[in-house]
């Protein structure tokens, strides 16, 4: 028999977009070098701002302002590469933002990310509308997707958020992979152990809004944190990291549940986060295979990106470390013993959520799962014993083809029962609102190989749904429009009062039990995470 697919893939795709649409419009040369440069709200030079390190000059659009590649930390080069943050070196004169940077070191992506070698990459990029009418606005702060290994803020063009949701934009870069989340004891610090540079990344980022969130017009003290997939997980980890009290006040994580561990399928523990010790030891394999287990760290800062990166399998499986100063705690413990930054959080996931790593394994290994393959998967995974019982419950002649019969078991047990889990941890502490997206018919991204299923809600769908995004070229039906204008809505009364209802929403009670939201084109509606997705099953597992 072949090698099976389930067992043997090593990129798997993960929860992100591709290159952002961003129609700016040439601003007038009145913006020479030297420019005083006025505070958000003068009228005569919109496009330029004053932050605490320099001027920037960004873009003036339909009804918005965009601003990128602003640095919020100092290049992470030379003996900065695997250190914490650091400040950033202030300019004279005016710095153009009016295109992104590099993305953080990467291989290509499954569904069109661009590879990239540049370590000088931590900068972010902020959108807002046009005119605030003076008055201070929310504030949204994106964390990317990509497992931890790939993608970058610029992907996910915030315009429509921004405009419609009256809202400040922010995204970021941050250190991906094996140059974000090495963990090796040669690394380790005073007050803290290595291997959260990522997290720390997006903290510092987090304190650069703080204090320069009015240039733009927002409010720094109304900052909504939010990330779909490893930015979900982010969330999650940022929830838990006690030097991020205070630098956010509502927190959105999608498809990214705080309490999944051992639920994930696939080896390398893909990007959930990771206990100290195994961290440690993926540290250390890697140093042996480069030839570093002497003086370490020189030797590794010594290595070229392009080795870094063979060396730890293009930087799969690295992602956050529990168990040190920066993430004390998993955040699946933090949830359980109340130990997190309290806030108030709406959570969720898609309906279909594993369907885009099975697509990912189809693409990747040029094979279509059989029903052997499933049943071999089944048993590699869950033992022989236990996997009669989800045999019987998951028969494969019940779905579309066993690559949805593997799909609907990842979903159920890996993603919908672990996110009711997370649900309940929270809601038994801060207010919390459930959700479920759950259009069947989202687009599939334009770039990736269709595959030989249907993808229903598949993980990453719902982004379309909120940005506007080079990688979903399919425009919405009219249907589809309605529901994105309406988690629009959802998302940005969220960041705006700690509650999603109002303006014409659909309500939206706070989790309690087992429903929660659906969101889809089929108007009011709620979803039973515990009946549709047999979480009585998995309890008894």
């Amino acid at each position: 028999m072949e090698q099976q697919p389930g067992r043997t893939i090593r990129r798997v795709v993960r929860g992100r977009t591709s290159i952002r649409m961003m129609a700016a419009v040439g601003i007038a040369g009145a913006l020479a070098a030297g420019l005083a440069g006025p505070a958000y709200g003068g009228e005569k030079h919109p496009s330029v701002v004053r932050v605490r390190d320099g001027l920037v000059r960004g873009s003036v659009g339909a009804g918005y302002r965009q601003f990128d590649g602003i640095p919020y930390a100092a290049p992470p080069v030379g003996d900065l590469r695997w250190t914490p943050p650091q400040a950033p070196q202030p300019w004279s004169g005016v710095r153009a933002a009016t295109e992104p940077r590099s993305s953080c070191p990467q291989t290509a992506g499954f569904l069109g990310d661009a590879a990239s070698d540049d370590e000088d990459c931590l900068y972010l990029n902020v959108t807002t509308p046009a005119n605030s009418d003076g008055k201070r606005l929310p504030v949204m702060f994106w964390i990317h997707g990509g497992g931890f290994y790939s993608g970058s803020g610029s992907l996910y063009g915030a315009q429509r958020l921004a405009t419609a949701g009256n809202v400040v934009v922010v995204t970021l870069n941050y250190r991906l992979g094996v140059f974000g989340f090495l963990d090796h004891p040669a690394l380790d610090r005073a007050g803290g152990e290595s291997g959260d540079y990522g997290i720390e990344d997006q903290q510092a980022a987090l304190r650069w809004v703080r204090r320069n969130a009015a240039a733009f017009g927002g409010d720094a003290g109304n900052v909504t944190l939010f990330g779909e997939s490893a930015g979900g997980v982010s969330t999650c980890a940022q929830l838990a990291a006690p030097a991020s009290a205070g630098l956010f006040r509502r927190a959105i994580v999608q498809s990214g549940p705080c309490t999944m561990a051992s639920e994930w399928p696939y080896a390398d523990g893909s990007w959930v986060v990771r206990p100290r010790a195994t961290a440690e030891k993926q540290g250390e394999d890697v140093a042996a295979r480069l030839g570093c287990e002497q003086d370490t760290v020189a030797c590794l800062r010594g290595k070229s990106v392009a080795d870094l990166l063979d060396a730890s399998d293009g930087g799969q499986g690295y992602g956050p470390a529990a168990g040190g100063g920066v993430l004390p705690l998993s955040p699946k413990t933090a949830l359980a013993t109340g130990r997190f930054n309290r806030v108030p959080v709406i959570h969720g996931t898609t309906h279909d959520e594993h369907r885009t790593f099975v697509a990912a394994i189809e693409t990747f290994t040029g094979h279509t799962a059989t029903a052997a393959d499933y049943r071999q998967d089944i048993e590699d995974f869950f033992g022989k014993d236990k996997a009669a019982a989800v045999l019987k419950e998951y028969p494969v002649d019940a779905y579309e083809s066993p690559s949805v019969a593997l799909s609907t078991v990842w979903t159920d047990s890996a993603w919908a029962c672990t996110a009711l889990d997370t649900d309940r941890l929270l809601s038994a502490r801060v207010p919390t609102y459930a959700y479920e997206f759950s259009d069947s018919t989202a687009p599939w991204a334009s770039d990736g190989s269709s595959p030989s299923f249907p993808t229903g809600a598949f993980h990453a769908s719902e982004l379309q749904y909120l940005f506007d995004d080079e990688q979903f070229r399919t425009p919405l039906n009219a249907g589809q429009r309605q529901l994105s204008d309406q988690m629009i809505r959802y998302w940005t009364n969220f960041a705006r009062t700690g509650d999603p209802n109002g303006g014409g929403t659909t309500a939206w009670p706070r989790f309690a039990g087992t429903a929660v939201r659906s969101l889809s084109t089929g108007g009011d509606a709620q979803a039973d995470l515990s009946s549709e997705h047999h979480c009585g099953f998995w309890k008894s597992r």
